[in-house]
């Protein structure tokens, strides 16, 4: 089978494409056949080095994944061959909350990702997609969209809430995806009017280019009044503290990326004002079997960006490196 790996390295000028033999299935475990892969902003970080400098190589990218169980091995009973299945990000958090050793379980990082033609999990690790989706719909899930409702759903979220969502990319997509399911008011931030105009199609209730108006918190005041119910930060230390301003007393604030690099926080605004902050690092099996419920209900359909064939894997990172995306970039491994 054909594989992408990191090889000898990291950077763009070491990924490779190889030949690996076909995995054969243990005891537990089974082999899918990978239609479509999704990337993520962390994908880009574990290629270059920044994610985990440490991480042994080669090593296979890409946590995100979808396609069909092609054999099972002794004693398997949760899926059969030719079920339609994603893999979950964390392979041993399946349910209840997060630890080291779950913690630790990564595709595309811990271990081999999902970027070839097959790939040997553990049955316990992949999930049915719901039916109406394809596989390129399908393999945004697994990270972007379980990191989303993880921020809000399990955060919380109730209808009528109002939901402040940073930038277009998957995450911030899923979360306004999910809000607006929910019968939540949602704003966004962003630095493309463009990208606003497409959000605002997606039932955002406003945006706000934050290059021509860089305090975006005082806007968000302005539009509830008291501050948001909710903010999606990827950002991190550079955007959090505009945050916790535009969040209101009791708010929450789900803190998932790292986007705009360090900085320091004051945390008396947080203490003053009982602001709930969390650390999201996606989710359980039990949250991402949730969620495909509500999106099957809700005939929920992903935001695919651009679809690239297996062999520009190369381009498609580079392509997310520019931030020119709108929602999710696939990689389509029948082509």
């Amino acid at each position: 089978m054909k594989a992408w790996i990191i090889d000898g390295g990291f950077g763009f000028e070491n990924l490779k494409q190889a030949q690996r033999p076909d995995p054969k299935p243990g005891p537990g475990q089974i082999v899918v056949r990978v239609r479509a892969v999704s990337l993520n902003y962390r994908d880009l970080l574990v290629t270059k080095g920044v994610y985990n400098p440490k991480m042994p190589l080669p090593r296979i990218p890409c946590s995100d994944g979808a396609g069909e169980v092609l054999a099972i091995g002794d004693g398997v009973s949760r899926v059969k061959v030719g079920d339609r299945v994603a893999a979950i990000f964390h392979q041993r958090w399946l349910a209840g909350g997060i630890t080291d050793i779950v913690g630790r379980s990564t595709l595309g990082g811990d271990l081999d990702g999902m970027l070839a033609e097959q790939v040997l999990l553990s049955e316990d690790g992949v999930v049915p997609v719901p039916e109406h989706l394809s596989f390129a719909e399908a393999a945004t899930l697994p990270c972007a969209a379980v990191t989303a409702w993880n921020a809000l759903v399990e955060g919380g979220l109730k209808v009528g809430d109002t939901v402040l969502v940073q930038g277009t990319g998957g995450v911030s997509i899923f979360a306004l995806q999910f809000a607006k399911l929910a019968g939540a008011r949602v704003f966004v931030t962003s630095s493309s009017d463009t990208k606003l105009s497409r959000s605002i199609e997606l039932g955002a209730s406003a945006g706000l280019n934050y290059r021509t108006t860089p305090d975006w918190e005082k806007w968000a005041r302005t539009q509830t009044g008291i501050g948001v119910d909710h903010v999606v930060e990827v950002g991190g230390a550079g955007t959090l503290e505009r945050s916790i301003k535009a969040a209101r007393t009791g708010g929450h604030i789900a803190l998932i990326g790292v986007l705009t690099g360090n900085g320091t926080v004051n945390p008396l605004p947080i203490l003053m004002k009982s602001i709930r902050l969390r650390g999201i690092f996606v989710g359980s099996r039990v949250m991402f079997e949730e969620m495909n419920r509500a999106i099957t209900v809700g005939q929920l359909r992903p935001v695919i960006d651009r679809v690239f064939p297996f062999t520009e894997f190369p381009q498609a990172l580079q392509h997310m490196e520019s931030g020119a995306h709108f929602g999710k970039i696939v990689i389509d491994l029948t082509k």
